[in-house]
């Protein structure tokens, strides 16, 4: 649902990979993309990071994390993590069915997560819900 990094803590706030929705076209509200890299010392230097949001077409929908890091590790530590996170407002999602999560690193897809978007289970409205009988 949200998602900071306070010097280098990420804070995560609701983790999901399915999202459901009454009818189509339709937006979320608000929700966020984390990930957390690790780069080991012979990966030292800059790189090019895309975080990207696809449907079962592979067609790019909603906003994209599209920028560059430079990476630098300590020498008296042999890796670095780097936080990547993209806040959304209004995702709009025009069908249900099957996204992908991708994030590549310097043009590579080195990860790709589903997302799955479904139609909301139909509740029980209150009139249907008996109440239980009373006993003296």
């Amino acid at each position: 649902d949200a998602a900071t990094d306070q010097m280098g803590k990420l804070n995560v706030l609701g983790a999901f990979d399915n999202m459901y929705f009454q009818q189509m076209p339709s937006q979320y509200p608000a929700c966020a993309l984390t990930a957390r890299v690790r780069f080991e010392r012979v990966e030292e230097g800059n790189h090019a990071i895309r975080i990207y949001i696809m449907d079962e077409d592979g067609a790019s929908i909603g906003p994209k994390l599209d920028g560059n890091i430079s990476v630098k590790i300590q020498d008296n530590v042999g890796t670095a993590m780097v936080n990547l996170i993209l806040n959304m407002r209004g995702l709009e999602f025009k069908q249900f069915g099957k996204y992908r999560v991708d994030l590549a690193i310097d043009g590579n897809i080195q990860a790709s997560l589903p997302l799955r978007v479904s139609q909301a289970p139909n509740r029980p409205s209150q009139h249907s819900i008996k109440p239980p009988e009373q006993t003296d």
